[in-house]
């Protein structure tokens, strides 16, 4: 009989974290963190399940968090897609910038769409629409874009477009409407675009985890955490994959919330590459209503409200004469490379014997990513790409042997821009690890590159004094902005000035005067390098710092403990011949009266939350409605609404397997 256990996973840029849950007894049973395996990553996703799971049999739901929607929207990367605009006028396609942003993608315009009252404005062109998309599908796209004037009015256009392209390629396809409920056209065809691009790698990954899966002899529903905080089928997501932009944030948010047991304060998150702060009140986390704006493009997805800073344990020590800084890509630690590979310390020993050359590339390597490429993506290097990966077959090599000249430093980043590769260098883990205030790899390789880094800094031999002053400088970097975009969070705002400079720098004392600006609720660290970092973030901010056990795998815990919702928004408008019309998902519907538009609204809402909170995976479901009117002023009844939204929200467990 099964046990009835969780399983919670989170892919993140170093590492893939696993945890057990029992959702019964609301207690951590098992964790275990393994690195994330790029070229496959149901490797690393394997590892970490088989390092936590003893008896298959008790595991009835595996959830999943994950950065990569969110680092492919950034990076740039996904599929060639075919664009439909339905009813679209010059000035709207200009604004979508679909033709500037995506050159090589076909975009197909037709005739249709809907004016703001959900009225026709002109017949749906049927055959231009099949015969383009049939050209688009020949021409090697993977999917396609709908977009409609006035879809969330009547979305009637979509749909029908949506069966004919569907019918015609056999490729998927996003509706518009079916991603956004808000006007504004424009935006809802590029949320739409982004949505169609992830679809392929989205459903890769799932693949991925579904094998990780069978090879632990595990057979449960998988799913993946959204934007927002909340869980949905793998299958339904795949298809949906914009939802899950921000996932690997939301997920620790969750997660600080389960392990903390508050209902109001700050979390932040400080993994390998980023530090992602965000907000709880009331037991919920602060949501971005307008849409996560990821990588340049706002989106129309609803997602958590996240303040995201390239700060990590892993992040670029950048030294710019005696100033340091901290960059916002992410290094291999020269500590965990020497663990990893012992000629490591060999290399950084030559590095500081050769005291006349190429001393700004000292203590800089290029390794192989972690895991086997993908055979496709192999299949799309140059020659000289492939050349300089083979290079690394055995390992790493000085940057400074295999990238002296501007060929080939072009080339070398080009790999680590698709990842490929990894540079390492020097960190604030590396830091922590000369000051003894972490140990988890191999130290001396860390003291090396502190020698390097002091001898350039301050152009001197490296005595034991330099190449501690220098950690110590490097972890202070680290601390200082941390503490800043914690209290930009609890601010609202990022012009704190010289005062909170100050402050965050543990030097409050300005002339006669001590600055204190204090965070009004607890401060949550999660991730795992905040018990190198965060006591003295809280000592400088007189924060109410509230560590969690297990909290270095936070996302990972909030993906297992996470619910499933489904929200549906319906809009009531006043018709100038009299009555209401109330704009559902599906079709315009009228009412006399707007009491009577409302009560159908809430019906109309109740029905589509539950199908697709059914659809996402939940068993049953709680409902909360919202209302909320614009009148004219003066006049009472129906007479003074113009119009009235309608929010229904649906809440639900997962459904979850019956064991074997």
């Amino acid at each position: 009989m099964s046990r009835g256990l969780y399983v919670g996973i989170d892919t993140g840029g170093t590492y893939t974290d696993a945890a057990l849950i029992d959702p019964v007894a609301r207690r951590v049973l098992a964790t275990a963190k393994r690195l994330t395996t790029k070229g496959d990553l149901a490797i690393g996703v394997g590892e970490a399940l088989h390092a936590v799971v003893d008896d298959p049999a008790d595991v009835v739901l595996v959830s999943l968090s994950t950065t990569l929607a969110t680092n492919a929207v950034v990076e740039g990367h996904g599929d060639r897609v075919g664009i439909v605009l339905i009813g679209f006028d010059d000035q709207m396609v200009e604004r979508t910038k679909v033709r500037s942003a995506f050159p090589d993608m076909p975009v197909i315009r037709v005739d249709g769409g809907h004016d703001h009252g959900g009225a026709e404005v002109a017949p749906l062109d049927i055959e231009a629409l099949r015969e383009q998309a049939e050209l688009a599908a020949g021409g090697g796209v993977t999917a396609f874009a709908i977009a409609a004037a006035f879809s969330v009015r009547n979305p009637s256009h979509e749909v029908q477009a949506g069966e004919i392209v569907a019918f015609a390629t056999n490729l998927p396809v996003t509706l518009s409407s079916e991603i956004a409920s808000s006007l504004d056209a424009p935006r809802r065809a590029v949320t739409a675009v982004l949505n169609a691009r992830l679809i392929g790698k989205v459903t890769g990954l799932t693949a991925a985890v579904h094998r990780a899966m069978r090879s632990a002899s595990i057979d449960a529903p998988l799913m993946l955490v959204k934007g927002d905080g909340s869980l949905a089928l793998a299958e339904t997501v795949a298809l949906r994959p914009i939802e899950t932009v921000l996932s690997g944030p939301a997920a620790s948010v969750v997660g600080a919330r389960w392990l903390s047991g508050l209902d109001d304060f700050i979390v932040s998150d400080m993994g390998g590459t980023t530090t992602d702060v965000g907000v709880v009140l009331e037991g919920r986390p602060r949501l971005n209503e307008e849409g996560s704006e990821v990588g340049g493009w706002r989106t129309m997805v609803r997602a958590i409200d996240i303040r995201t800073a390239g700060l990590g344990g892993d992040s670029e020590v950048l030294i710019d004469g005696s100033v340091l800084s901290l960059g916002a890509t992410r290094c291999v630690p020269l500590s965990l490379l020497a663990q990893r590979y012992p000629q490591t310390i060999t290399m950084l020993g030559d590095d500081l014997a050769d005291v006349r050359s190429g001393g700004a590339l000292h203590g800089r390597f290029a390794v192989a990513a972690f895991g086997a490429p993908v055979a496709s993506e192999l299949a799309g290097l140059s020659d000289a790409e492939r050349a300089l990966l083979t290079q690394l077959d055995n390992g790493p090599r000085p940057v400074r042997d295999i990238a002296m000249s501007p060929r080939e430093r072009r080339v070398l980043e080009s790999l680590r821009r698709r990842t490929f590769i990894h540079i390492a260098a020097f960190t604030p883990s590396d830091a922590a690890h000369v000051l003894g205030l972490q140990n988890n790899w191999d130290r001396a390789g860390a003291e090396l590159g502190a020698r390097l880094g002091a001898r350039l800094r301050d152009m001197k031999s490296p005595t034991p004094e330099r190449t501690h002053a220098f950690a110590s400088d490097v972890w202070d970097r680290a601390v200082t902005d941390s503490a800043r975009v914690v209290i930009d969070t609890a601010l609202g705002r990022t012009d704190g000035g010289p005062f909170i400079d100050a402050m965050c720098a543990g030097r409050p004392n300005i002339g006669l005067a001590r600055v204190n600006v204090n965070p009004s609720v607890p401060l949550v660290p999660v991730g795992g390098p905040v018990h190198v970092f965060y006591p003295e973030v809280g000592r400088r901010l007189g924060a109410d710092l509230r560590f969690v056990d297990n909290g270095d795998v936070a996302n990972a815990i909030g993906a297992a403990t996470g619910t499933v919702m489904a929200t549906v928004v319906v809009q009531v408008e006043a018709d100038p011949n009299g009555g209401f019309r109330v704009h559902g998902p599906v079709a315009v519907e009228r009412a006399g009266t707007s009491s009577e538009a409302t009560m159908l609204a809430e019906t109309i809402g109740r029905h589509a939350a539950a199908l697709e909170l059914s659809r996402r995976g939940a068993d049953g479901g709680e409902f909360r409605v919202s209302k909320t009117e614009v009148r004219l002023p003066g006049l009472a009844g129906d007479h003074g609404v113009i119009s009235a939204t309608v929010t229904v929200e649906a809440i639900g467990r997962p459904h979850v397997s019956s064991g074997r």
